[in-house]
């Protein structure tokens, strides 16, 4: 490796001394170089500090040279990215991490001079100053300042480019559209290349398998979502925080021909199971029963294309959990103990944790259950709750003995640690995913109970508690192994096979406990070669509006009630993972259904695929013309390359909210692409004209060909139908590259082009709005009078937020768009008069949004 640094260059200073942390772990060259040397040849501006590495990539972030240091050290990276986390809110370490280091180079500038700092931040002076005696930070600073102090650094800031204002820039929480990258001859070279060669560098379609099982020599990946509770119909923030976001990746895996297996199912045993079946009065399996087919339906609606849909009641499931405990009680991994227990008197029995509710010891939450804390995600011991209620009766129950097992987690904490410090390094387990798993170990594992006093559930094997059955989340995690063994009976070579099998898991973050470290204990401890979460998948919450989902209260879309709100699941999909709690908790709201429908999907995405479409059907016949690309022709494919790899890259990493957002960039691509080259009147022109016509709609209808396939993973049902009007050819529907490739090359014939999604109405948003609002409506809308003969706007009596209004504006400007290119057609009156009153109509929308009246906003006065 060679690591390229400059004197007086500030990011040299982390970097050169993470490297000593790497010292002798690999050959190392350093050279100093000039700041005006341009070291990575495919960069247009000098960037210091760069590490080239030993395969000719180079890493020129200060951040990841530190980074791939670390981790040649022996560093796990899920510490360090809690750190960054904590860092303001824990006392800071005594030995230097990744954001020790990183931090110490960004801020030496300023805090080499105590002067700057005041009294109060006396604490981040300490921790500067013990780092900066830490040798490797001394030498890293010995060779960029060469003894110069903080003078040193001077000439080399003094030639940077000045940061640009942001003054003028919008308020928003949407993402920044980017600038076009600054492409190389080579990257555009290589574009047009990989373009040219089309269809025929496609690989062949792998065979399908029935069942899917490993095969050896290629990538095998095994995916799992959550099981859901089978006693209560999901709501939008579990469809979101597992089956969709598990959905979305294994169609992924599937394009990228990687042998797949995606499994699901319902969790059915436990005390959710019996409370529910009392509340209707049916028996626990009568309950499985009815929501196992309610939870499919769901499921089927939604276009999840598990490989098995399976349940946790089934002799399978027995048999693999016994077994289990079995081998974890012969290893000692299994102890028994006398615990103090709720007791109904009134009842008569003792009371399994959700038969329980109370205040959270830790946070005061007053709905508190008996196993865990909803609001700060602590688990509870049911007795630690104050002013316990029994739910069945409402009555205060008594604490009384009883026996129970426990699986021994602080014995088989050394082998779970283990596993972790080779399976994180590298990994992709989000960041919520390593906090949880580290906060348990951080503070040390205690044995965990493993059995209830229930009926409904798996029976416990052993001599005196032929009464009790294995706790849910001891068996639970097991349900993906029974699953797949009914699935098919060579069950282990996915879950006996770590050595030739990827797993993911994915969840929301409350699950992260039970398979981050629950599960694999019982399976580290089985010693039976289990196959093990390689990449755990955890999202935030999703709240609805400004409030929580409550099926009791109404509030909030349900499963089942999606379906009858007239909007296609592939919009609910398109929504939900766009808004996807990736790093924080995010919340489903009605207003930016709308905006993000009307202007993402309809006006940006569905508007630049149905004019590609129909500039081939109206100026071409139907048939893909000639393409002779000019140089920005070239640029174009270079840059839906670069954001295509960019897709590619997120998606690898489970990315799945901001992979999306690559899409909509190639529309938009495509888009000013169309509105700068205007094939439609240049058709009319000269023969030069007509083939620049020609060749901008092939370019398109390409673009359009490659979104098709890029939209599969979110939008199933809309690829389907962008494939079936362009009549793509089969082998481009179901692999994608990552080179952008002419499919629909000179000469193909397109099917019929029609639009693909539709508008939604402010009236009709506003309806669902109340509809699923129970006690929380929001009046944030005034309905127009019942006199208006036809109520197309609904005013808004509060103005709208800066993203809100910036959509709006988006929209009006596209609109107005639409309207300039029929007046340049010179298209029919009647249709230019129907996109001029939808343009007007967009203009009140956004003056009431603004807060002016609606007056406001018209249509200009005939002189």
């Amino acid at each position: 490796m060679r690591l390229f640094v400059s004197e007086g260059a500030p990011g040299c200073l982390p970097v050169l001394a993470a490297a000593g942390r790497a010292r002798g772990r690999a050959e190392l060259l350093i050279s100093t170089v000039g700041p005006e040397d341009c070291v990575v040849p495919f960069l247009t501006r000098p960037k210091v500090p760069v590490l080239q590495l030993d395969s000719g990539n180079y890493l020129f972030s200060t951040s990841a040279i530190c980074r791939y240091f670390f981790l040649l050290s022996g560093w796990e990276q899920d510490d360090l990215t809690n750190q960054w986390l904590e860092w303001e809110a824990t006392e800071l370490q005594e030995t230097e991490s990744l954001a020790d280091i990183v931090l110490w180079g960004a801020l030496y500038p300023l805090l080499q001079d105590p002067a700057y700092l005041p009294e109060e931040l006396s604490a981040l002076h300490s921790w500067f100053q013990t780092l900066s005696t830490q040798e490797p930070c001394q030498r890293a600073a010995e060779t960029v300042l060469k003894q110069q102090g903080v003078l040193a650094l001077r000439p080399y800031l003094q030639k940077q480019p000045q940061p640009s204002p942001a003054e003028g820039r919008a308020v928003t929480n949407e993402p920044e559209e980017e600038e076009l990258a600054t492409l190389s001859e080579e990257e555009i070279a290589m574009a047009v290349t990989a373009w040219e060669k089309g269809l025929e560098s496609l690989p062949p379609l792998r065979p399908q398998q029935n069942p899917v099982l490993p095969v050896t020599g290629e990538r095998n990946v095994l995916i799992t979502s959550a099981l859901p509770y089978v006693n209560n119909v999901p709501h939008l923030g579990n469809i979101i925080g597992c089956v969709l976001s598990a959905d979305v990746f294994a169609r992924y895996s599937r394009l990228r021909q990687w042998n797949t297996l995606y499994l699901c199912g319902t969790d059915e045993y436990g005390t959710a199971t019996e409370t529910k079946a009392m509340e209707e009065g049916l028996t626990p399996q009568e309950i499985c029963d009815k929501y196992h087919i309610i939870h499919a339906d769901i499921y089927r609606w939604f276009n999840i294309s598990f490989d098995t849909f399976g349940r946790t009641t089934t002799p399978q499931q027995t048999k693999i959990t016994q077994d289990i405990f079995q081998r974890l009680l012969t290893r000692g991994f299994v102890l028994q103990d006398t615990v103090e227990q709720l007791r109904c008197e009134h009842c008569a029995r003792f009371l399994a944790d959700r038969f329980v509710e109370g205040v959270c010891p830790f946070c005061g939450y007053e709905e508190a259950r008996g196993d865990q804390c909803d609001k700060c995600g602590k688990l509870i011991n049911a007795v630690e709750l104050k002013k316990p209620q029994c739910k069945v009766c409402r009555s205060c129950p008594v604490v009384q003995s009883t026996h129970h097992l426990f699986l021994d987690l602080p014995k088989l904490e050394k082998r779970l640690e283990e596993w972790l410090g080779r399976t994180l390094p590298g990994s992709d387990w989000t960041p919520n995913a390593r906090f949880i798993t580290r906060s348990w170990l951080r503070d040390g594992l205690k044995p965990r109970c493993i059995t209830r006093d229930l009926k409904w559930g798996t029976p416990v094997p052993l001599e005196g508690f032929e009464d009790k059955v294995f706790y849910v989340w001891f068996d639970a995690t097991i349900g993906y192994l029974s699953i797949t063994a009914n699935y098919t009976d060579q069950w282990e070579r996915w879950w006996k096979n770590p050595e030739q099998v990827d797993l993911y898991q994915f969840m929301a973050k409350d699950n992260v406990p039970f398979h981050g470290i629950v599960f694999p204990c019982s399976a580290l401890g089985a010693e039976d070669n289990y196959t093990l979460v390689s990449h755990l998948i955890a999202t935030e919450y999703l709240n609805y509006e400004d409030g929580k989902f409550s099926k009791s209260r109404g509030v909030g879309v349900f499963g089942d009630m999606a379906q009858d709100t007239g909007i296609p699941a592939d919009i609910w999909r398109f929504y939900l993972l766009y808004i996807r709690p990736e790093g924080q908790d995010s919340a489903f709201s009605w207003t930016d259904l709308l905006l993000k429908n009307n202007s993402e999907l309809l006006n940006n995405l569905g508007n630049f695929i149905n004019r590609a479409g129909m500039f081939v059907s109206k100026f071409f016949g139907g048939y893909v013309p000639e393409m002779v690309l000019t140089p920005d022709d070239q640029r174009l494919l270079a840059h839906v390359t670069l954001e295509l790899q960019h897709y590619h890259q997120l998606l690898e990493k489970v990315r799945i909210r901001d992979a999306l957002r690559s899409i909509l960039t190639i529309s938009r691509h495509g888009n000013q692409y169309i509105q700068v080259n205007e094939p439609w009147k240049r058709i009319k022109g000269s023969e030069a004209d007509r083939q620049r016509a020609g060749t901008v709609t092939g370019l398109a209808v390409n673009i359009a060909a490659l979104l098709s396939v890029m939209l599969q993973p979110y939008m199933p049902t809309v690829s389907a139908t962008i494939q079936a009007q362009l009549q793509l050819p089969p082998p481009a529907c179901s692999i994608l590259l990552t080179n952008f490739l002419c499919t629909l090359p000179a000469g193909h014939q397109i099917g019929t082009v029609s639009p693909l999604f539709q508008k939604l109405e402010n009236d009709q948003i506003e309806s669902l709005r109340q509809r699923f609002g129970g006690g929380q409506l929001e009046e944030t809308f005034d309905l127009k009078a019942k006199t208006s003969p036809k109520p197309t706007v609904i005013e808004t009596v509060t103005t709208a937020g800066p993203q809100q209004i910036q959509a709006l504006m988006d929209e009006v400007t596209k609109q107005g768009n639409i309207v300039r290119e029929l007046k340049a057609q010179k298209a029919d009156k009647n249709q230019v008069a129907a996109e001029v009153a939808k343009l007007l109509d967009l203009k009140k929308q956004l003056a009431v949004a603004e807060g002016k009246p609606p007056e406001a906003s018209k249509g200009k006065k005939k002189k």
